[in-house]
């Protein structure tokens, strides 16, 4: 079983039985800092509201930032595949690394700030999908209807939406859509009241399901 908590925007903690791992720790964007004992910090580039490592990072912990390839840490087999900030091939926002890390027996993709759709190349590249989380905000990356799309071609069991408007974000996000934009027209969406959800690798939904946290 893997416990994954959102501490908010693209910052994911996630527990699994021997490993924590924390995705795009943040700063400055109106929440407060994340706060965790992580093993292993996966930074998908160098801006500050997704690399704030220092504050979720254990005694022993390695982090990863704009990493490409794959590598073992701490026992657990993280890959990165390149991909862009924008849809103009990095020349707005730069370079953006999406990570796999499988936590007891579960595959997880996290997108980072993608900013375009996916090629059939990388899909293939991805490979297997049983938790995503993506960005569906737009603006500083792929909006509503390109996060929808590239789920359908990631074909996930389950959709964790990330990086999108929320009233505890600063001014700076307010151009950033909210979640609902995303959700509407699509089934299966479970809200959960509070920032937790535990994930299984025999109970995994047989129809992807979509899982929207809360900072509450």
């Amino acid at each position: 079983m893997v416990k994954v908590i959102w501490h908010g925007h693209a910052c994911f903690e996630l527990r699994g039985e021997s490993v924590t791992i924390v995705t795009d720790p943040f700063r400055g964007i109106g929440i407060p800092e994340p706060k965790a004992e992580a093993d292993i910090v996966l930074c998908s580039h160098s801006h500050g509201d997704h690399s704030n490592a220092e504050p979720v990072l254990g005694k022993e912990g390695r982090v990863l930032e704009g990493f490409v390839g794959s590598r073992k840490v701490k026992g657990v087999s993280v890959k990165g595949i390149a991909t862009f900030h924008d849809d103009v091939m990095g020349s707005k926002r730069g370079k953006n690394s999406i990570y796999t890390f499988s936590l007891d027996g579960i595959r997880f993709w996290h997108l980072g700030d993608l900013g375009h759709d996916l090629s059939s190349a990388k899909v293939e590249e991805i490979g297997r999908v049983d938790v995503v989380f993506v960005p569906v905000g737009g603006y500083y990356t792929i909006g509503p209807e390109t996060a929808t799309e590239v789920c359908e071609k990631l074909k996930p069991k389950i959709v964790i939406p990330m990086h999108y408007r929320t009233p505890e974000l600063s001014s700076s996000f307010d151009m950033l859509k909210t979640v609902d934009a995303f959700l509407e027209g699509k089934e299966n969406v479970e809200r959960i009241r509070g920032p937790v959800v535990s994930i299984e690798e025999d109970k995994l939904p047989k129809e992807r399901r979509i899982i929207v946290l809360s900072l509450e």
